[in-house]
């Protein structure tokens, strides 16, 4: 065990920039789900080395020795650096478990104080407000594309509602609208909450001030909601999730961060740019969307929201102005991806092959106490 516990705490240096190379060269959705996995499964195998090696020493000590009838000599015979290898385990495990709880708290924290930001309508009925909050939009006119009509409206026909004109630009089914009072420019994708005993669950929602909606004309607004509504639908939000509790697993993981945050919004920008039909409007918009944001940022959007205007907006922008990207097979991508497919498949089966060595050791070890008696 104490050779394949070990390949998993060193396989990511070698595969974090095999995932990179590779996800440069797909398509934006098969890159993020391409990192993504990668993340998982490396984080995934760390994790558990750590927790076999940190096992293997506690079985050491006497009192768990005694009480799981096992042969305290054969174990230390057999593996006498353990308690060492163990003692380091078990702090790194107690360092990432804090770490997780920080990053969940925080993560929670800056959700709600979005959420208690929504207009008193959007919000949710078990989110109370704190202190001062942005007021519905009550001017939308100035938001949307004038349409050709009469210049007066007739008595009969009813004006239209605030906050429907701006909402008529999202589908019935899709996820609903929250438009703040704010001159500051922001949009993003707001996570749901799951469904809890004595919870109900919350949808997720778009989230744009009338900022934003002023820095933008109507094409390019339907561009930036399409992008937001692509963020919500394939919940991007998880993969962010695992990257940043995976970059404090391992250090080589850090790396992915960033690309995988790359290759998200771009996955959003295809998916928006396919929805309004014109690749130039929606570069137009993002690059809009980001000069508007950078000059006075809504200040309570959480960081684990996607927003379009996040990520290196030149380079996507770039990419906005050129045909769609599809993949691009040769052989180097191959080599590629086989050499990261390898150190995934070495990963898992050094994980199963050390939990197996493990198991037999508790069973020699039970053994080892029978014969002894």
């Amino acid at each position: 065990m104490m050779i394949a516990v070990w390949a998993p705490l060193l396989l990511p240096l070698l595969a974090a920039p095999l995932a990179r190379r590779l996800a440069e060269s797909l398509p934006p959705r098969a890159a993020a789900w391409t990192l993504a996995g990668s993340t998982a499964v490396l984080a995934g195998g760390t994790l558990c080395s750590l927790g076999l090696l940190a096992t293997a020493g506690l079985l050491q000590l006497p009192p768990v020795a005694a009480l799981g009838h096992l042969s305290l000599r054969w174990l230390t015979a057999a593996a006498p650096d353990a308690p060492l290898a163990a003692a380091a385990a078990a702090l790194a495990l107690v360092v990432l478990a804090a770490l997780a709880v920080r990053t969940a708290r925080r993560r929670r924290l800056e959700l709600r104080t979005a959420r208690a930001a929504l207009p008193p309508g959007d919000r949710h009925p078990d989110v109370r407000p704190r202190g001062a909050t942005v007021r519905r939009a009550r001017t939308p006119e100035r938001f949307t594309t004038p349409t050709p009509g009469p210049a007066e409206p007739s008595a009969a026909t009813p004006p239209r509602p605030a906050r429907s004109t701006v909402a008529a630009l999202l589908r019935p089914a899709e996820p609903p609208l929250s438009v703040l009072d704010d001159e500051r420019a922001d949009a993003f994708a707001l996570p749901g909450r799951l469904r809890r005993p004595g919870r109900p669950g919350e949808p997720g929602r778009i989230v744009v001030t009338s900022g934003m909606l002023r820095a933008l004309n109507g094409p390019e607004r339907s561009a930036l909601l399409a992008h937001e509504r692509a963020h919500l639908a394939a919940r991007h939000h998880v993969f962010l999730a695992v990257a940043e509790h995976a970059a404090h697993v391992h250090p080589a993981l850090r790396a992915l961060r960033a690309p995988l945050g790359y290759h998200l919004e771009r996955w959003a920008d295809e998916v928006a740019a396919a929805r309004v039909g014109d690749r130039t409007v929606t570069a137009r918009a993002v690059g809009r969307a980001a000069l508007a944001a950078s000059r006075s940022p809504w200040p309570d959007r959480p960081r684990a929201a996607a927003a379009a205007h996040s990520g290196p907006v030149p380079r996507r922008v770039a990419a906005l102005l050129q045909p769609r990207p599809a993949a691009t097979p040769g052989a180097r991508l191959r080599a590629v991806a086989l050499a990261l497919a390898a150190c995934l498949a070495l990963s898992t089966g050094a994980t199963l092959e050390a939990t197996a060595d493990l198991h037999h050791t508790v069973e020699a070890a039970e053994l080892g106490t029978g014969a002894r008696h």
